[in-house]
């Protein structure tokens, strides 16, 4: 399932509640993928930076290589929030009048800490990647931080598509009042001493300006929604374990993704206990699927990939090199 997956999407979403395996499965499959001659990019935007400890080496917000035909990097909260004000602070600098400036840096210092702001900064990245990344790599691999985080993240361009969009409406109607206050000017011999040619000028050009900022952003937020709500590019894959939480919690992401018109075509069950090894696993593997029938009346038509609990951690190459042939030769389970 998660080979067939991998090879006819574009863009691979993983998700799920924390601690039950995301990275380790999006890795593998990204390895797999890759193992088969396609070039493949895996994003972690998880602020835990699981991807550079699975790895067992650094891995910072550049694109690196991992292994032949997969590249990595690690989407950090803070450095993008970072980067993302001063772009917007430059921005700003350059189209307000240079008597503002120390107001617009103290607005943008209280706006770093704004609710809402790393979400925002993370999403405007997410799309930057998507829309590089689908040109360049035959598939984009995305490991994302628990649950709750990500079915916000997931259900956010249509947010600020629509955000923007009201921005641009309201940029536009204030042009159109300055313009007519412009045009009053002209009439009257108030003119030079209130705008004059040049003022007026500048204000033109600083409303230009923002629109094409505006414009800017909408488009971007308007191709990742597009991207991210089309089944033919894009899939997302819920990793739980076959416990009772995360089976509920299963059930719930796939209900906000489902609203947000997100399609969800796999269900990777991780570590299940392994039969016939013993009365306790025995006892285990029955609970399993205890929880595990609940899952599949909750959601009957969703594919399922089940993998079993490893005798030992899966840190470094090689040891996800074995996963990904696990991956590879269950891929018709």
């Amino acid at each position: 399932m998660l080979l067939e997956l991998a090879q006819s999407k574009k863009i691979l979403f993983f998700g799920g509640k924390g601690g039950v395996g995301k990275t380790t499965i999006s890795a593998a499959t990204a390895l797999a993928r890759a193992n088969q001659g396609a070039k493949v990019l895996l994003v972690s935007t998880d602020p835990a930076h699981n991807l550079g400890h699975l790895f067992d080496r650094k891995i910072g917000s550049k694109i690196v290589s991992l292994a032949a035909g997969l590249d990595g990097m690690e989407l950090d909260p803070e450095e993008t929030v970072k980067v993302h004000m001063e772009e917007i602070t430059n921005s700003l600098h350059r189209l307000m009048p240079i008597q503002l400036r120390s107001e617009v840096d103290k607005h943008m210092k209280l706006s770093k800490d704004a609710p809402g702001m790393q979400e925002a900064a993370i999403l405007e990245r997410i799309a930057e990647v998507v829309e590089q990344g689908v040109k360049d790599y035959d598939l984009v691999v995305f490991d994302t931080a628990p649950s709750g985080h990500t079915a916000r993240l997931m259900v956010l361009p249509e947010m600020m598509s629509a955000w923007t969009e009201g921005l641009i409406q309201r940029r536009e109607k204030a042009d159109k009042f300055a313009e007519v206050v412009r045009g009053m000017g002209r009439d009257s011999s108030m003119q030079d001493k209130v705008f004059g040619d040049d003022a007026a000028d500048s204000d033109k050009m600083r409303e230009s300006g923002i629109r094409k900022i505006l414009n800017r952003r909408r488009l971007r937020f308007t191709n990742l929604r597009d991207r991210l709500a089309d089944p033919e590019q894009t899939s997302f894959v819920i990793v739980l374990a076959a416990e009772r939480l995360p089976v509920l919690e299963t059930i719930e992401l796939h209900k906000q993704l489902k609203d947000g018109k997100i399609s969800v075509d796999g269900l990777v069950v991780n570590k299940r206990s392994p039969e016939g090894e013993g009365s306790f696993l025995a006892e285990r593997h029955a609970l399993e699927e205890t929880h595990l029938t609940t899952l599949t009346k909750a959601l009957p038509s969703i594919p399922r990939q089940d993998l079993y609990l490893l005798a030992r951690d899966i840190v470094g190459l090689p040891a996800l090199e074995n996963l990904a042939k696990l991956i590879e030769n269950n891929s018709g389970d």
